[in-house]
C-alpha cells in the first residue's frame, strides 16, 4: 500500500483537486484507491456528495478512540466509483489541536490507523488543511511521498518556503528522509507572472519540481459541481492529461526509489 499526502500551507493552490484527480486516474488503472480526507471544511467529502456532518464515524473519531479495523472500516464512505472510497472528515476537526494537540502519540494516529488497511487498497491519498497542526503532522508522518501543489505566482512561492521548511522541521523525527515532488499547478502560459513564477519553481528547487505543470482549466470546476473525478467528466481535457503526465512521473519515482534500495 503506497500512501501519498497531499499538502500546503498555503489554501487555494489545487491540493483536493490534485487529490482528486490522482485518485480518479488510479481507479481507472485498477487501483483500489481510499482517500483521506483530514480538512475539516470537508470539501473533498463534499465533492463527492457526502454530507459530513450527518455521519456518525469520521477522521475524527480515529482522533478521540482507539479504532479496530472493523471501526475503520465502518467508517468509511463508497463514491460512485467502484475502486474509490472515502475517509470522510467533519467540523470536528477544528477542535483537534485544542483538545489533543499537547497530548502524547498524537502524531501517528493516521499511520497506525491506515496499516490495518493494508490488505484492502492499494493508494491512500490524503488531503490536507492549509494550516500546521495535528492533522497535516499526522499527514506527513504517514506519508510514502508528499506531494505539493503550488499555484504559479509569487505569493504561492511564500507558501511554499513555509511547507519546506515544516518538512525539515519533522525532519529530525523521520527515520528516513521525506520524499516530495512540488506541483506547479493553475499555470498560465499567457501571463509574465505564472511563466516567471514557473521559472523560479525550477530555479530555487530544481528536481524537486515535476517538470509538468497543471494549467488554467474550466472542467476542474465543472466536474466538481457534477460529482465526477476530471478524468470521467472530461477524459480528453488539457487538465485530465496533465495529470496523467504528473501520475506517470509519480509512478516512476516510486520505482526508481525501490530499485535504489534494493
Amino acid at each position: 500500500m503506497i500512501v501519498w499526502t497531499v499538502a500546503n500551507q498555503k489554501g487555494g493552490v489545487g491540493k483536493t483537486t490534485t487529490t482528486i484527480a490522482l485518485a480518479g486516474l488510479l481507479a481507472e488503472r485498477d487501483h483500489r484507491v481510499l482517500l483521506v480526507d483530514t480538512d475539516p471544511h470537508a470539501s473533498l467529502s463534499y465533492y463527492f456528495g457526502i454530507e459530513s456532518e450527518d455521519l456518525d464515524l469520521s477522521v475524527y473519531d480515529l482522533f478521540v478512540q482507539v479504532s479496530s479495523k472493523e471501526q475503520i472500516l465502518q467508517s468509511l464512505c463508497p463514491s460512485k466509483y467502484s475502486n474509490i472510497d472515502i475517509l470522510p472528515a467533519t467540523m470536528g476537526l477544528a477542535t483537534l489541536d485544542r483538545s489533543l494537540g499537547t497530548k502524547g502519540g498524537m502524531g501517528l494516529v493516521l499511520k497506525k490507523a491506515i496499516q490495518k488497511l493494508e490488505d484492502d487498497y492499494d493508494y491512500v491519498l490524503m488531503d490536507c488543511p492549509p494550516v500546521l497542526g495535528v492533522l497535516m503532522v499526522n499527514a506527513l508522518a504517514a506519508a510514502d511521498r508528499i506531494i505539493v501543489p503550488v499555484q504559479t505566482e509569487f505569493l504561492a512561492l511564500k507558501g511554499l518556503d513555509r511547507m519546506i521548511k515544516t518538512m525539515e522541521i519533522m525532519q529530525g523525527e523521520q527515520d528516513e528522509p521525506f520524499q516530495f515532488t512540488i506541483v506547479p499547478t493553475m499555470f498560465d502560459k499567457r501571463t509574465k507572472a505564472s511563466i516567471l513564477a514557473y521559472k523560479k519553481l525550477q530555479e530555487v528547487y530544481t528536481d524537486k519540481v515535476w517538470p509538468g505543470v497543471v494549467p488554467i482549466d474550466t472542467n476542474f470546476r465543472n466536474a466538481s459541481v457534477a460529482q465526477q473525478v476530471p478524468s470521467d467528466y472530461a477524459s480528453n481535457s488539457r487538465g485530465t492529461f496533465a495529470y496523467k503526465s504528473l501520475l506517470d512521473y509519480l509512478m516512476s519515482q516510486m520505482k526508481n526509489r525501490i530499485k535504489a534500495s534494493s
